[in-house]
């Protein structure tokens, strides 16, 4: 059953139209999934606690994650704990496609809404947990947050300076893969269930999503390749690859030029052909081996242009390359522009703020653009009636407690 929003935009009614997910999500992998699924058309009730989502209590970054993975919801604020919270979140069960959480581990079990117990009682469902570690190891009853997957999966290991401790990424990458493979699976089992009519339970954990954004580097060990450290910037088996090169102005960019073909286009490109013929620089295997060498042949070669111009040159040769971009520059940036990514959240109040859609786009369609996230709460009264609920009953829900 879908519970349609009076200002949805038609351009966000389709492919899953029709289709209603239940978000019981906290922070960011269990509310990034299902915004994805919303973007796409779904009609997604997020089930808060009566105090909210806890991303709501943690600082100015907490509500931009509230911002950021909660628009086009619909929000209600429910006593799950209480019996009579319990059933109104049963009812909503009754109705939905998709249910995801990612709470602590057991939260659900011991609400009685775990995936086994709502599955066996609707059958059609598809339930996914994103999880920390996963449901299988010893680690299945910790805590995980996108940091400790970052530390235990080995990526903090290879990021950083080569004389400096590991550092994290500086986003929480790992949560917003998760929520992305998890809206991944969702498809999947949805398309599953048309064949089959019956729903499927999924899990995806933080580990195997860091584990997996390092596939090539995993295979190149687990293939006998030497075990993988930090380097700083380039990579450890290819130079130039992903080197940054400071230039004038405090800018820099980033290059890639390590194929011979690439290399011998640089050396033209920047008037040194005879870096080809250089006994250091003439295979990738010896430019690997006087990497600090030849970054000083980069400095120097690149220095008296600004990124702008360098990067505009070596794309002439059809060398990768690109300016590396503060937040703000990133906004003025014409690509970023024309791809249409930055999308107005409109509110029912009429504000509304600027964020991230889909990096998607289907079709020749407008990218969609879903509502602003909703404040806690703020379709429970509509929802309730839509499940049943007389006026009556849902102040008496309210002055109980059960609903805020």
């Amino acid at each position: 059953m879908s519970y349609p929003r009076e200002n949805a935009s038609p351009a966000s009614a389709s492919p899953l139209a029709g289709i209603t997910v239940i978000d019981l999500g906290q922070y960011i992998a269990g509310p990034g999934a299902t915004m994805a699924l919303a973007e796409l058309g779904a009609t997604v009730i997020k089930i808060e606690p009566l105090t909210g989502d806890q991303a709501r209590h943690v600082g100015r970054y907490g509500e931009a994650m509230v911002r950021a993975y909660n628009r086009g919801k619909r929000s209600i604020a429910l006593d799950l704990k209480s019996e009579s919270g319990r059933e109104i979140a049963w009812r909503l069960i009754a109705q939905c496609d998709v249910v995801v959480q990612n709470l602590r581990p057991g939260a659900v079990d011991k609400l009685g809404l775990g995936p086994a117990q709502v599955r066996a009682r609707h059958p059609r469902v598809i339930y996914l947990s994103i999880s920390g570690f996963g449901g299988g190891g010893p680690s299945s009853e910790r805590s995980g947050y996108d940091i400790a997957a970052q530390a235990e999966s080995g990526l903090m290991f290879v990021t950083g300076e080569a004389d400096r401790p590991p550092q994290k990424v500086g986003v929480p990458i790992v949560d917003a893969a998760a929520a992305d493979l998890g809206a991944q699976a969702i498809l999947a089992a949805l398309y599953g269930r048309e064949c089959s009519g019956v729903g499927e339970t999924l899990e995806v954990s933080l580990l195997e999503t860091a584990l997996h954004l390092q596939a090539a580097t995993w295979c190149d060990y687990l293939g006998g390749g030497p075990e993988p450290t930090r380097i700083g910037h380039g990579q450890p088996h290819n130079a130039p690859a992903a080197e940054v090169v400071a230039q004038r102005w405090m800018a820099s960019i980033v290059l890639s030029a390590y194929a011979e073909d690439h290399w011998k286009r640089f050396c033209r490109a920047v008037g040194r052909e005879a870096l080809v013929h250089d006994p250091r620089f003439c295979s990738n295997a010896q430019r690997v081996a006087h990497r600090a060498e030849l970054r000083q042949v980069l400095d120097e070669c690149l220095s008296a242009y600004t990124s702008e111009a360098a990067v505009a040159l070596l794309s002439q040769h059809q060398i990768v390359a690109g300016a590396v971009r503060r937040y703000r520059d990133v906004l003025t940036n014409a690509d970023v522009i024309a791809s249409g990514i930055l999308v107005e959240a409109a509110s029912d109040d009429g504000g509304g703020y600027r964020a991230l859609g889909l990096p998607y786009r289907l079709g020749d369609g407008r990218r969609p653009a879903p509502a602003a996230a909703p404040a806690c709460g703020a379709d429970g009264a509509e929802l309730l009636a839509g499940l049943g609920y007389s006026p009556d009953e849902v102040a008496a829900l309210r002055e109980a407690g059960v609903v805020a």
